[in-house]
């Protein structure tokens, strides 16, 4: 007897608007090469903004890589119901507004409001936070989130792979938030401890 096909796993991708977006728009575009997922994208004004800014990159070119695009006004859509079966979410990157709104539970556009889902069914959701320095608020806000269940996880090179390119920092940052939502990939080196060492 044949078993049905296996259901996509759902992961939504929110681009907000601090400097960054090359993460989100890498992580989407892994994304969409990994087999059995199927990705939900939310941007927000700046976050299309930065796009342009940064990547150089139409709407359009960003639209093309996800399976589902949804306004971020759009609090109605299917992403904004706990109904709305999901196996994780990344704000990549997340401004500090967006980690603020988080914190404080205020779901007032569709990226706060699946990131507030996200926290009350106990789900995956990982926060790419950008800004340099932290003053307490960032930091409180940062604490706030990850007592509700959130990962906060700053986009930091892993220098022991030895980068040799821009691309290979942001792609090792990427690695790390795909390991966050457990989706394989091969898109960065690992540390291994050389034979002989402890």
């Amino acid at each position: 007897m044949s078993s049905a096909a296996a259901a996509p796993r759902r992961i939504i991708l929110a681009i907000s608007g601090a400097t960054g977006a090359v993460y989100g728009a890498r992580l989407l575009q892994v994304l969409q090469g990994s087999s059995g997922i199927e990705t939900h994208l939310v941007v927000s004004d700046a976050g299309w903004r930065n796009l342009q800014i940064e990547q150089g990159m139409a709407r359009e070119a960003i639209e093309a890589f996800a399976h589902h695009v949804h306004d971020v006004r759009n609090i109605g859509a299917a992403i904004a119901s706990g109904s709305f079966r999901c196996d994780g979410m990344a704000v990549a990157p997340c401004s500090m507004r967006t980690l603020a709104a988080i914190a404080g539970g205020m779901g007032d556009n569709l990226i706060t409001r699946a990131a507030d889902v996200m926290l009350k069914e106990r789900r995956r959701l990982v926060l790419v936070v950008r800004e340099s320095p932290l003053n307490l608020a960032h930091l409180r806000n940062m604490v706030a989130a990850t007592e509700m269940g959130a990962i906060v996880a700053p986009p930091l090179p892993a220098f022991y792979l030895r980068p040799q390119s821009v691309q290979d920092v942001i792609d090792g940052s990427v690695a790390r938030v795909l390991d966050l939502l457990d989706v394989p990939h091969q898109l960065s080196g690992r540390w291994s401890v050389a034979a002989g060492e402890d």
